[in-house]
């Protein structure tokens, strides 16, 4: 057996996170050059560096979760889930049960908080929002950002909902409050129920086909019978009927029989 496929068995012991379900070509370069960088010989030495150096193990997790994310993400598509998707799901439930799967740090389920403001007031507003990155959950909960990150926030959102400080933005209390933040792998943990909408986006991209054949079909049965699931910009599913699934909009499935 190669030093990566022990690698491998070693980190899912170690932490629960199994690097078969990822590309392998893609993420054996990514660990790579965290040997590389951190000046390892091997993935033995990175592995036994992992177990005793805790920051060497943070970043090790942050890069393999792949934490790249900012507020309104493909602008466009936000615009048809604001006119076209929210209109047609609330006009069916006068609460939504909503659930940001791979959250990162914070700005998607946020976006999410300050587009359902349309429509609710903050007080109605409720949703569930995970990631296996306990290190990227602890930052979305902090909720500061930069400039960059905020840039395709609507300017009356960003005026109500930030305060800055100094080169930074904080993203209001009252916004935080309507986000619960949990850990959840998506690959091995019991998602819940009865969602009216799924988002997850920019991360499935990463995963085998078989991972991802697997976590469409959880999302399947994870949806509300009116359920719509929101995936990302290069994540397009191909004959979604394989998983109960049909288009509503691009980029857009809702639960099929």
């Amino acid at each position: 057996m190669d030093k990566y496929e022990v690698f491998k068995k070693q980190v899912y012991s170690l932490t629960g996170i199994d690097l078969s379900s990822y590309k392998e070509k893609q993420m054996k370069r990514r660990i790579q050059s965290l040997v590389t960088r951190n000046k390892f010989t091997d993935f033995d030495d990175y592995f036994n560096g992992l177990k005793s150096d805790q920051k060497l193990f943070d970043e090790f997790i942050n890069y393999l979760t792949i934490n790249v994310s900012e507020f309104f993400r493909n602008p466009t598509q936000w615009s048809v889930l604001e006119k076209e998707i929210l209109p047609d799901l609330i006009a069916c439930n006068k609460k939504l049960n909503i659930w940001s799967s791979a959250c990162s740090t914070g700005e998607e389920p946020y976006t999410l908080v300050m587009l359902l403001t349309r429509f609710f007031k903050l007080s109605e507003i409720s949703i569930l929002a995970t990631d296996i990155d306990l290190g990227a959950i602890e930052k979305a909960k902090t909720g500061i950002y930069n400039e960059k990150s905020i840039q395709n926030v609507p300017n009356d959102l960003k005026n109500k909902y930030f305060e800055k400080i100094g080169k930074s933005f904080k993203i209001h209390q009252s916004i935080k409050d309507c986000v619960k933040f949990d850990r959840l792998d998506l690959l091995r943990d019991k998602y819940p129920n009865n969602c009216n909408l799924i988002l997850c986006r920019n991360v499935l991209i990463y995963f085998t086909e078989e991972a991802k054949a697997n976590i469409y079909k959880k999302f399947h049965d994870s949806l509300s019978n009116d359920g719509i699931l929101f995936v990302g910009s290069t994540e397009q599913i191909i004959m979604p009927e394989r998983y109960n699934l049909k288009s509503a909009k691009t980029f857009f499935y809702k639960k099929s029989f």
